[in-house]
């Protein structure tokens, strides 16, 4: 038909209608067909996916036509799951599908940036001087000079550089610092690494090649559960989303499974058919809420009330008054529940202290090897025994680590005790601190006695000093510790759940607001489900509950009702915590390249958190105290300072990794020791005994102590995670800032002993800030200069999760567009061009490495009875026993792009392993060589190459377990020496397996089980934690080498946290001061400030993509309910100001009914590059969530040497938690743009 008539705008041909007017029948041009049609006319699909930290690590179709992608659509091939079993297709979400406009769009960086000031200053600089490192020196040396490119970080001036130019300055800057200051004062940020496996690898190799210090991430997002490593001594290990299916009970406890584990929901709601009970536990009324049969809401921060009350039901109706055996057994084998713990007097009463050990009793119970580390127990027939399985047995003497019920002197089978009660000595009044009494005013109280005294069965024993103790059962302790009566007229246990006394259902009713019916309900039903189906209740948790300061209490509040009723480790029962994808599934392969183990052993590793509380001074403005943590049972005497002065003292008691670690660059020592005739290590120990070397960390504002180079890649450090945002503006990159508080010497607080306190902090301590996006995110925008890199869709990398067995790959659909590079090309020209501009400067040097000591490993006895703090004399210095390790590196600066192209010889000389068990790797590095090919010369000739991303993945594949069923038989063997018993049989049937990188372009792969896990890939049981822990015998990595509910170290026993106990959240003081100080008229409010996950980003990215953006409100929103919006004039849409001391930002106002009185809700993460107007507080643009957020770091977080609570990388240690912070929320009146364009307005004010 003639297309002529379309072109009118008025004149238009008239339909014919039917159906009574409700069809009309057009004859209209269908060209606009053919853009559908031509979406299927593509040239070929690729397999990819998203680096993007959601845990959903879906496998996509990626279209692609004239060099081009066109659009993505989820794959569907999946291996299959076994016939009763839903499969695990589709995943995917509205995120990941609009993926695709990122690539052309304009947010997309497609040219190395620079900043204009600073490009000027270093092409003027190097007309000056031929030597790069020269000319670097002459820009930084000059304060004037530093400060000026500083100071317009975050106000834009980028201007377009060239790789050669970027390069260059990146390596000259480098070399400076690590000539200069040390190369532990050069650091990298990049989250996750199971994401995208090989691109964190690539900037993780270069730092490691060149001594600089790659910072954690696990924890500095508080994803990391401590409570895990605590009761398991893992960081983290849960149930895939498959095993949801064979659970018949599960609560989902702030965790919010719709919408931030989209593409698994569907396992949720498919197990409901089979009749599986679902309740979810949400203070608002989230989406999950609609999936479930019950929805509680407890007021926020109050979940540890609402899981001691739950648990006292469960072990009232089914421990005592009913005990099942199947609870019974389970105990008994598989905690610590019958292990002794000796009782310390105090005034008055006793109280618990350390777990028994052999080597307190006479003859040590026939152990001769670490009787300190083993745990003692009382067998059926009255007898003290050292049962199998605790840590002692795990070092130094091989066969009997393992959860056999047997004498670990004699051998014989052995039944334990698990209570004391009928055949005590004497009955002790034992003394519990109780925290529910005290809080901010904004948390309800019940007031109780701050130290509980309860009666406990007790016997006494005669201790190898000639001394006698009394002891008790940790379930005794348990007993007491929920407020159970048991017939000794105890006053302060319970007869009723009707009792206001810790912790019965009335009295949690009273803090969180749950009716005691449905505590006691529920728990009824979850424990009657466990007893009947052994074990198959679940609980899903997340941020919800492990963003809390006290998130430990939180969660071991619901790991214990999991322990109670026998449901971890067992098919569709347990502990799924999913908050970020941090299953790196084949690790051990990993590790060595990115770490570069296969050249040099260690690497530097830092917990994040600290580094950032020191380093941005955050501490400077610290308003909690230790005095306020410590228990009522403690001698406070011994507590005194500041909480960074237990960080420093962590680091020198090797507790706690040291960034920078010395006051003294470390490539000096060596040469210093040298001249003094004495080893590098006697050296250093004396250096530090006498002062002349001290911790960088106890002078942080002295020039030579803090960073000075930060890479930051595969994330969005300054605009999304970066807690306390503001202070890294102004202290770490010197620019403006929107701090509203005063500091520690200003307000007159609490300084510390041991830190050293300068008047004015260290402004600008960052020389060079590099970022590597594919999208112009904050952080770059605060950045130096800026890398384009490939996008998810032009690079090769790997991804798993933990919510599904399957390795899968991100596959290059389309070359990298305009300038961009990989990751790992990217980091493959750094290092090139390091090796060049190094000579001169760095040739082979002795670095010296303080490493804290570690977890697996036999160092992890480091500390047995109490703490000794070798600089107050307590002890000697020893490294590695009393204080880090003290380890030398050699480096070879000119040849480090040689050894970070090329798997380097340690591989065979040393071999690999992880989790404190190692093999021989020369059949996987033979392999390697025919897969890579070799060098034909040079420092690394003969050694397998890795010139590109597809080699590092194969480096991966061939080294790790889980995707090689020959290493995966040599790992469960090498595990089978400690235990004693034979493992190799979960992986003989996959000996011959291989698992390449262009297999895992056909298909997803499932992996193969591994010992580095906790659990089983296999045909007839989904993937859960803690199964072979339960089924094979293989003992937790705990000091009892059970699940460890008592945590005996002395800081954990004077901080009250021995036991469970609930500890309401802490009070910031972060509103009282700015509340009204700075009016606009309108009234204001104290609010509880919230950022879980969001449903328009996952994180930061897409929160700028048009697509979502489209969808959503489009910019910056605040939830709060409709009760405080009434009490501020807040009416929906309104723009609204969030501030308190740390910071302000500005939103909209979502004003909603499923929002509770007294909270706010800012979706994490939205980020100020779209839709944000200045904050009239600060008079700058808007300012992130963050703005109003402060770390506070917990003390019990920062013990180490000592079994499970020993420091491993991304293990145990500082989290940063957020969701104590309160806020100060008002309508604005002025909204203004910053923008000079007119558009600018004034809300009307609240009259």
């Amino acid at each position: 038909m003639s297309k002529f008539l379309d072109r009118f705008r008025y004149f238009k041909q008239k339909g014919e209608t039917f159906a009574d007017g409700h069809g009309q029948l057009l004859e209209t041009n269908r060209d606009w067909e053919d853009g559908y049609r031509q979406r299927w006319q593509h040239d070929k699909i690729v397999r990819s996916t998203h680096g993007v930290n959601c845990t959903g690590s879906c496998s996509w179709k990626i279209y692609v036509k004239n060099g081009l992608v066109t659009w993505e659509t989820q794959q569907t091939d999946y291996p299959r799951t076994r016939p009763d079993m839903p499969n695990h297709e589709p995943r995917g979400c509205p995120r990941g599908a609009s993926y695709s406009w990122y690539l052309y769009s304009a947010n997309r960086l497609k040219y190395p940036l620079m900043r204009k000031r600073l490009m000027k200053m270093w092409r003027e600089a190097k007309k000056l001087h031929r030597d790069p490192v020269e000319a670097w020196a002459s820009i930084i040396e000059d304060a004037d000079k530093a400060k000026s490119f500083k100071q317009a970080r975050g106000r834009g001036g980028f201007v377009r550089s060239s790789w050669q130019e970027v390069n260059e300055l990146i390596a000259a800057s480098n070399v400076y610092t690590v000539k200069t200051y040390g190369p532990d004062r050069v650091a990298g940020f990049s989250p996750i690494p199971a994401m995208s496996m090989v691109s964190y690898a690539s900037g993780a190799r270069y730092l490691s090649l060149i001594g600089g210090t790659c910072l954690s991430f696990y924890d500095w997002y508080c994803d990391l559960p401590p409570a895990s490593p605590q009761t398991w001594g893992e960081q983290t290990d849960v149930p895939e989303s498959a095993d949801w299916y064979n659970s018949s009970y599960i609560i989902a406890w702030g965790s919010n499974v719709p919408q931030t584990r989209t593409p698994d929901a569907h396992f949720f709601t498919e197990v409901r058919y089979k009749g599986t009970k679902t309740v979810a536990v949400t203070p608002d009324y989230a989406e999950i809420a609609k999936l479930c049969d019950l929805w509680l809401a407890p007021k926020q921060g109050t979940d540890a009330a609402m899981a001691l009350a739950m648990g006292h039901v469960m072990l009232r109706e089914f421990h005592l008054d009913n005990p099942r055996q199947y609870f019974t057994d389970y105990v008994r084998r598989y905690t610590d529940m019958p292990m002794l713990v000796m009782l310390e007097e105090r005034d008055g009463y006793y109280a618990a202290g350390r777990m028994l050990r052999a080597a307190d009793l006479v003859d040590s119970l026939g152990q001769e090897n670490n009787p300190e580390w083993k745990t003692v127990a009382i067998s059926s027939n009255g007898e003290m025994v050292a049962p199998n399985g605790s840590i002692g047995f795990r070092w130094g003497e091989k066969g009997k680590w393992n959860l056999e019920q047997r004498d670990g002197t004699t051998g014989a089978e052995t039944e334990l005790q698990l209570s004391l009660l009928g055949s005590q000595d004497e009955i002790a009044n034992v003394g519990f601190p109780y925290f529910g009494g005290e809080g901010s005013e904004y948390f309800n109280h019940v007031a109780l006695d701050n130290v509980l005294l309860h009666k406990l069965p007790a016997k006494r024993l005669q201790l190898a000093d000639g001394s006698s103790a009394l002891v008790t059962t940790v379930y005794d302790l348990t007993m007491a510790n929920y407020g159970l009566e048991r017939g000794l007229n105890d006053e302060n246990c319970a007869a009723s759940y009707d009792d206001i006394k810790a912790y019965t259902p009335a009295w949690a009713e009273q803090i969180t607001g749950v009716p005691r019916a449905q505590i006691i309900r529920i728990a009824r039903e979850f424990a009657d489900n466990a007893d009947k189906t052994h074990g198959r209740s679940m609980i899903i948790v997340g941020a919800g509950l492990n963003h809390w300061y006290h998130l430990d209490m939180n969660y071991r509040g619901l790991i214990n009702m999991l322990v109670f009723c026998g449901c971890v480790g067992q098919s569709g029962g347990g502990w799924a915590h999913y908050v970020g994808q941090e299953k790196l599934r084949p690790q051990t392969g990993w590790q060595p390249l990115a770490f570069a183990l296969d050249w040099q052993r260690p690497a530097r590793h830092m917990n994040s958190t600290s580094y950032f509380y020191n380093h941005s001074s955050q501490w400077r403005y610290e308003t909690v105290t230790a005095q306020e943590l410590l228990s009522p049972t403690a001698d406070k005497s011994r507590y005194s300072g500041h909480l960074i002065d237990f960080n420093v003292r962590a680091e020198r008691m090797g507790w706690l990794p040291s960034a920078p670690q010395l006051g003294t660059n470390p490539l000096y020592i060596a040469r210093e020791a040298e001249k003094a005739s004495m080893t590098t290590v006697d050296y250093t120990v004396k250096s530090l005994k006498d002062g002349s070397i001290r911790f960088a960390a106890e002078q942080p504002e002295n020039g030579k102590n803090h960073p000075r180079n930060l890479f930051i890649w595969r994330s969005n450090l300054l605009g999304s995670s970066g807690k306390g945002h503001e202070y890294m503006l102004k202290y770490l990159l010197g620019t403006e800032h929107g701090i509203q508080g005063l500091d520690l010497g200003k307000q007159g607080g609490v300084k510390p002993e041991e830190v050293e306190w300068v008047d004015n902090g260290l402004d600008g301590k960052l020389d060079l800030v590099v970022t590597l996006d594919f999208r112009l995110s904050s952080t770059c925008l605060y950045s130096d200069i800026v890398l384009p890199t490939a996008t998810w869709y032009e690079k090769d990398d790997m991804n798993t999760s933990d919510m599904h067995p399957f390795i899968h790959p991100l596959s290059a659909a389309v070359d990298p567009a305009w300038e961009s590079k990989s990751d790992w090309d990217i980091y493959k020209g750094i290092a090139k061009k390091f090796s060049e501009v190094c000579v001169g400067h760095l040739g082979k040097e002795t670095d010296v490495v303080t490493l804290p000591i570690q977890h697996d490993s036999a160092a992890e006895l480091a500390q047995p009875l109490d703490v000794k703090d070798w600089k107050k004399g307590e002890c000697d210095l020893i490294p590695g026993k009393t204080a880090p390790h003290i380890m030398t590196v050699e480096r070879d600066y000119p040849a480090t792009y040689e050894r970070f192209t090329s798997i380097g010889p340690l591989m065979e000389k040393i071999g690999n392993g992880g989790k404190g068990i190692a093999w021989n790797t020369q059949s996987e590095m033979d392999l390697l060589r025919k897969l890579n090919y070799t060098k034909a010369d040079g420092p690394a000739k003969g050694q397998p190459m890795l010139n590109t991303a597809i080699d590092a993945a194969e480096m991966i594949l061939t080294l790790a377990p889980e995707t090689n069923g020959q290493v995966a038989v040599k790992a469960w063997a090498a595990l089978s020496e400690f235990t004693g018993r034979d493992h190799t049989h979960l992986a003989t049937n996959k000996e011959d397996e291989k698992i390449r990188f262009r297999d895992i372009q056909a298909q997803p792969r499932k992996i193969i089980s591994s010992p580095t896990w906790s659990g089983l890939e296999d045909e007839h049981v989904s993937y859960n934690a803690g199964y072979t822990n339960v089924h094979e015998l293989i003992p937790w990595r705990t000091l009892s080498g059970r699940q460890q509910l008592y945590q005996d170290h002395q800081w954990m026993r004077d901080f009250g946290e021995s036991l469970l106990v609930y500890r309401p959240p802490i009070d910031t003081r972060s509103v009282k001061a700015v509340m009204g100080c700075k009016s606009n008229g309108n009234p204001e409010k104290a609010l509880n400030f919230l950022t879980p996950h969001q449903k328009w980003g996952i994180h930061s990215t897409y929160s700028d993509n048009l697509l979502m953006l489209t969808l959503s409100r489009g910019g910056p929103i605040v939830w709060m309910s409709e009760t405080d919006a009434k009490d501020l004039g807040i009416e929906d849409n309104d723009w609204i100001e969030v501030f308190n001391s740390n910071g302000a930002l500005t939103a909209r106002a979502v004003v909603s009914q499923r929002v509770p009185a007294g909270m706010t809700m800012m979706y994490h993460a939205q980020e100020r590059i779209v839709n944000l107007p200045g904050s009239e507080i600060t008079q700058q643009r808007g300012g992130i969530h963050n703005s109003v957020t402060r770390i506070t770091p917990k003390p019990t977080h920062m013990i180490g040497g000592y079994a499970q609570l020993a420091y491993g990388f991304n293990y145990y240690g500082t989290v940063g938690s957020n969701r104590d912070e309160f806020v100060v929320v008002r309508k604005m009146k002025n909204i203004n743009w910053l923008d000079g364009e007119g558009n600018d307005q004034v809300q009307e004010s609240v009259k």
